[in-house]
């Protein structure tokens, strides 16, 4: 599974982070809650700054098996 990479979404002010990877790599992943959906935040750690993009929003099961996916590397 390939995932589409977003610029974050400026809509909604609170967002529940509900499970996490390691910030310890250069690349870490958050899957994420806000407005009763589901996405996942990817963030790159580049020496000067941070590159955050997030995926297209699910409903909160659809979510979770997406992450699952990743997780496993079955999805990018």
């Amino acid at each position: 599974m390939r995932l589409v990479w977003h610029p974050p979404f400026c809509g909604v002010s609170r967002v529940r982070v509900l499970a996490w990877t390691c910030e310890c790599r250069a690349t870490f992943y958050e899957l994420c809650q806000a407005g009763g959906q589901s996405f996942i935040r990817r963030t790159l750690q580049c020496e000067l700054q941070r590159e955050i993009k997030e995926t297209f929003r699910w409903p909160l099961r659809e979510a979770h098996d997406v992450w699952a996916a990743l997780l496993c590397g079955e999805a990018r």
